[in-house]
């Protein structure tokens, strides 16, 4: 879809054009034209350093930047097919750079170009900027919203509102300058220009990110060849290699140059730096609205929820740390574990394997005292606080949210205003009109997306089934390394075999489950472009399903193996259970419970560390790679004469910063963490802790990444957080089930409320009552009596105790599920989804805006008809009320 160009305008000089209106060639075939810079870098001095054209006024609103290699260098070395290779397609490059710059220039963008040499390349910088013409045609046509009427920021927290009825100083308060104002806005429309508030003011009547939108929107449905092919738009471009970035500039840099004075107010990068990505500002509030301002709705949503979720940890972590205190009292009061620590040689336990010895159950004091550490009576309580905290914190956010959507403007945005993505209008086959809007717009048949979708979860499903295959090896290996390790005669293995095997399996997991997540986001990326979703919400969520799915797969296969089928099929001595050979995994003596917690802290908090170290130390390295080549040039530039201050332009330090590749990554780390958090909460209390602790680190490296590291981003609007708000709903309806189940079959509470109550309430005896004789078979052919963990006669078959126990952990199932679940129904009832305060907001705002409209239409067609009367009307200085008393 390509547009027009639209009526001159006076600042139009695009690149190359001289006095005659010729226009130069710049990304031509021509080699010369190419090479050569259209402005010189010795020339720019001060204005280099501003977001500006040469010319110290026109606004850069992107920068394209592509790399070629000299004639004198590109033919030194390989061979001569590699040479044909690279010739032939560096001229279908210079081609379709030409058609799109073509087609740009067509379109009625200004253009400057730069050049600056690096190592043995020369990078080229294409400066673009929109004239208000083309501002004015795009802005009405993706309907931006502009100001009307400006009212005061009445931002407020709902913590600080709590504190101040307390009387309570509020120390996570501060004063960040140049707050943003907030408007009443609606629709640009370029019939109604005189209406919208500072619409005489052109340089800045359009925000700079709505200015980026306007300029990637125009980027993006460029065609440059044929579009069956899909050979449209800047995205191709860049995965063609044809350009190599592409990106609006950041304002100014991070920190303020100390030649600078104090007095002068900071940029709003600067603003951001200090009050949001400083480590000093960790127990600050968040500048939301300054982050929405500087990187769009979509960004700040992101920043919005992670605070909030955040925030909601910190209750849900003392609960956990102060039931995991009171467990390690516990421990050392329990009785059972007293009774397995003074045994001795009383309890005799059968083989773990064909080949492995008889071993002493005292000899598992440590690890069943460990165990016990994570599973006793407070697990109860913790597992329904947090399944009720989950319920809360959702409906909860669901109010944040539709306050923050309200305050940004975005409340109908997608059901109303969002349009097309670029790419879909691009590549669709055909045009419909649109139900809501009436407008045509691009459509792709609905049952083809369906049989695009349908084959993209085959892909899904195929994968998926080979996690599981993975996940079958892993537990193979835990089997074979523990039968090893207990037959290897050595003592300290044979006494840790088990937790060797679990330990190094938890992490070939953790590293199995990091590469095949890389490979599967890859492959999800082509196959939601390739089903032609309308829209960038719809895109997104689609993405976001498979992969979700692909995840929740890797990462909690394994520890739902542990809790919920490990030690279930084993069997009993002389008639084990197997698999392919192998018999089956028992869990170890100190109960499945301290072996899921082992899984979930190197899983999670492994994850969360190789994140964090990634996050940071990339960047870094990148920004050390950037400036050793920088330093190189610099002395080679000084060394042959030629000037060296190309590296002081914005386009350039921006060009070194890291692509930014959307939030997707950081969704995926917080929601997969959130379900850690609940899912298995009851097996390792401390796991909110873990979680808060990182997320503090989170926020503001996060935000650091986003000033300082990566380029800027186009500034895209939302209406929340999208489709991961519908993933946490699904995650806190399972955690509820799977805690349940995770208390009811693989925690020994139950058993031992069912001891206490039909046998002894002091649990003494409990330790035998849990243990079973070994059969008359396997015992005549050992001649040792031994036993193991079961609910089994003599005979290896199942004892009324054992159905007993089923029916209670049936029941106890039922019954929490049940109070868990209306409880949240209640709650969510009694919370509404928006705060009526918010929907009081939301009908005065429309009936004042539509005064406000109405009273600066008003406004100007008396400023017209008083320009009219001073200027074209003679009659306007009559009296017509004296007038006609004088003549009747």
């Amino acid at each position: 879809m390509q547009r027009r160009r639209t009526s001159d305008d006076p600042h139009s000089s695009l690149v190359g054009q001289d006095s005659g209106g010729r226009a130069a060639c710049y990304g031509s075939l021509s080699e010369d034209a190419v090479e050569v810079s259209q402005a010189g870098e010795a020339s720019l001095g001060e204005k280099s350093m501003a977001n500006v054209f040469s010319d110290g006024c026109t606004r850069i609103d992107f920068v394209l930047v592509w790399e070629t290699v000299p004639r004198e260098l590109s033919g030194q070395k390989g061979s001569r097919e590699n040479k044909a290779l690279q010739e032939r397609s560096t001229t279908i490059h210079r081609t379709w750079r030409k058609k799109f710059l073509d087609k740009l220039h067509a379109a009625g963008l200004h253009m400057e170009k730069h050049t600056a040499r690096v190592e043995k390349k020369v990078v080229h910088y294409l400066l673009l900027s929109a004239p208000w013409s083309v501002l004015c045609y795009y802005a009405e046509e993706l309907q931006l919203r502009v100001p009307l009427q400006a009212l005061p920021n009445q931002t407020s927290h709902w913590s600080e509102r709590v504190l101040q009825r307390l009387g309570i100083p509020n120390a996570m308060a501060q004063e960040v300058p140049s707050l943003p104002l907030d408007y009443y806005t609606c629709p640009f429309k370029v019939n109604k220009l005189q209406w919208f508030l500072g619409s005489d003011e052109q340089d800045t009547f359009f925000s700079t990110t709505q200015r980026h939108q306007i300029l990637y929107e125009i980027l993006a449905t460029t065609q440059y060849g044929c579009s069956k092919e899909r050979e449209v738009g800047v995205d191709r471009l860049l995965s063609e290699g044809v350009f190599t970035a592409a990106f609006p500039l950041h304002e100014g840099s991070c920190e303020a140059p100390p030649e600078e004075p104090a007095s002068g107010s900071p940029s709003p990068r600067q603003v951001l730096f200090q009050y949001w990505a400083n480590w000093r500002k960790w127990s600050k509030y968040q500048p939301l609205d300054h982050v929405r301002k500087y990187f769009g709705e979509k960004v700040a949503f992101y920043f919005a929820w992670l605070g909030f979720y955040t925030g909601w940890l910190l209750p849900a972590a003392v609960t956990g740390t102060v039931v995991f205190i009171a467990g390690i009292f516990l421990v050392f009061s329990d009785v059972p574990a007293q009774e397995i620590c003074e045994s001795k040689e009383q309890f005799r336990m059968c083989p773990l394997c064909k080949s492995c010895p008889y071993w002493q159950l005292s000899d598992t004091c440590s690890t069943f005292m460990a165990g016990r550490l994570f599973d006793h009576g407070g697990t109860i309580f913790f597992s329904i606080f947090m399944s009720l905290w989950a319920v809360l914190f959702l409906e909860f956010w669901k109010r944040t949210n539709a306050s923050l959507a309200h305050r940004w403007d975005c409340s109908e945005f997608e059901d109303i205003e969002e349009r097309p993505r670029p790419q879909f209008t691009a590549m669709a086959p055909m045009t419909i009109i649109n139900p809501i809007t009436g407008a045509e717009e691009p459509y792709f048949p609905k049952r083809s997306r369906i049989h695009r979708i349908l084959a993209g979860l085959v892909v899904l499903i195929m994968l998926i089934a080979m996690v599981v295959l993975f996940v079958i090896s892993i537990i193979l290996y835990r089997t074979v390394v523990a039968i090893l390790l207990s037959s290897s005669g050595y003592f300290w293995f044979v006494a840790s075999a088990s937790r060797i095997a679990s330990i190094s399996s938890s992490v070939v997991n953790l590293f199995f489950i990091l590469i095949l997540s890389k490979i599967y986001i890859s492959l999800a990326h082509l196959l939601t472009k390739w089903e032609m979703h309308r829209t960038q919400t719809k895109y997104e969520d689609a993405f976001t399903f498979k992969v979700f799915v692909f995840q929740f797969v890797t990462f909690y296969s394994f520890p739902m193996y542990i809790a919920f089928f490990k030690g279930k099929f084993v069997g009993y001595p002389g008639n084990y259970w197997s698999f392919l050979g192998i018999r089956n995994e028992e869990c170890s003596p100190g109960g499945c419970f301290i072996e899921l917690a082992q899984e979930l802290l190197v899983i999670m908090v492994g994850k969360q560390i190789i994140n964090n170290v990634q996050e940071v130390a990339i960047p870094k390295l990148r920004c050390w790679w950037h400036k050793h080549k920088l330093l190189s040039t610099k002395k080679k530039a000084v060394e042959e004469g030629g000037p060296v201050l190309v590296e002081q332009a914005p386009w350039v330090v921006n060009h070194q910063l890291l692509a930014f590749e959307g939030l997707f990554d950081e969704y995926l780390e917080m929601v997969l963490q959130f379900g850690f958090i609940t899912i298995f909460v009851a097996a390792c209390p401390l796991a909110p802790l873990f979680a808060l602790l990182n997320n503090w680190v989170e926020i503001r490296l996060d935000a650091r990444k986003f000033v300082c590291d990566y380029r800027r981003p186009v500034a895209e609007r939302a209406q929340g957080i999208g489709i991961w708000f519908s993933i946490l709903e699904v995650i806190t309806h399972l955690a509820v089930s799977s805690n349940a189940f995770l208390i009811a079959f693989t925690s020994d509470f139950l058993p031992r409320v069912y001891y206490e109550y039909i046998h002894d309430s002091s649990l003494r005896g409990y330790v035998n009552f849990t243990l079973a004789y070994a059969p008359w078979d396997f015992v005549q052919q050992s001649n040792t009596v031994c036993r193991y963990r079961a609910f089994r006669d003599q005979d290896g078959n199942l004892t009324l105790t054992y159905w007993h126990l089923l029916a209670v952990r049936l029941g106890f199932v039922i019954v929490f599920e049940h109070v868990v679940f209306f409880i949240g129904r209640v709650i969510a009832c009694l919370v509404p989804d928006i705060p009526e305060s918010v929907e009081v907001k939301v009908k005065r705002e429309r009936y004042l805006a539509k005064e406000a409209l109405a009273e600066n239409k008003v406004l100007f067609e008396r400023r017209e008809a008083r320009s009219k009367a001073s200027t074209t009307d003679p009659a306007a200085s009559r009296d017509w009320e004296t007038e006609q008393v004088e003549g009747s």
